[in-house]
């Protein structure tokens, strides 16, 4: 059997760093997880006139993180912090696509932003600015860098991520400034950090429809790997 293919979302600049033209950017430890865990890694221009001819090939997929938020609007609010940071045509993609996605069945893991991502589709909504909400000792946007550990995170026994990783709990890095607020339809909580602040999420009615706050592609827990490992091995049954 070949290996599930696996769809990553990759961000978009405008910026002339690289290029003078527009371009699109993915860190290679995304598609490196994917190969290490067993997936063949296929990455996804923001073609919205090609959606279905991706989910025809795809067999899961992850929508990655960036540095950027979706637009309060899509979930019903006004921007309340100056921190919001938009990059729309993304956002139009990602959306389109994870909606056909979770129509199909076909896995799901949103990872940072794709967490936010994931649950204002299935319509819930996101703490615009954690520190303006949440006081705590933990800075969501860690000072170090982002291959160390930040803080831990507590699983929830029973859930899907529970049964991944067989863990109560993991040392996780931390790159946002948002979270989930409200949760999206079908979805539950499996994991959060010692502040309150809600770390992964799943809709245990599916094979595999899981968000993450942290970056598991840096594998910087033991544990990071066993949940590439699930999505492929969820993939495998959608393989073309």
């Amino acid at each position: 059997m070949k290996n599930p293919v696996i769809g990553i979302t990759l961000d978009a600049e405008n910026n002339q760093k690289y290029s003078k033209f527009p371009w699109y950017a993915s860190r290679k430890n995304y598609s490196d997880s994917v190969v290490l865990a067993g997936g063949t890694p296929l990455f996804l221009p923001h073609n919205l006139s090609i959606i279905e001819e991706f989910i025809e090939v795809i067999d899961g997929i992850i929508i990655t993180g960036g540095d950027f938020d979706i637009d309060p609007k899509i979930y019903g609010e006004k921007i309340m912090s100056e921190k919001v940071s938009t990059k729309d045509e993304r956002t139009k993609f990602e959306f389109e696509i994870t909606q056909k996605a979770i129509e199909s069945e076909l896995p799901v893991l949103g990872i940072c932003g794709g967490q936010q991502l994931l649950n204002v589709v299935l319509g819930g909504t996101l703490i615009q600015h954690i520190p303006d909400v949440i006081k705590g000792k933990i800075n969501h946007e860690q000072p170090n860098p982002r291959d160390e550990a930040s803080h831990q995170i507590n699983i929830v026994k029973n859930t899907k991520l529970h049964k991944i990783t067989n863990t109560d709990s993991m040392f996780v890095n931390s790159a946002h400034h948002q979270a989930v607020k409200k949760l999206g339809k079908d979805l539950i909580v499996n994991c959060s950090s010692d502040d309150g602040v809600i770390e992964g999420i799943e809709n245990p009615n599916l094979e595999f429809c899981i968000g993450v706050q942290w970056h598991p592609e840096f594998l910087i827990d033991k544990k990071d790997i066993e949940i590439f490992k699930s999505l492929i091995e969820s993939s495998k049954k959608f393989a073309k």
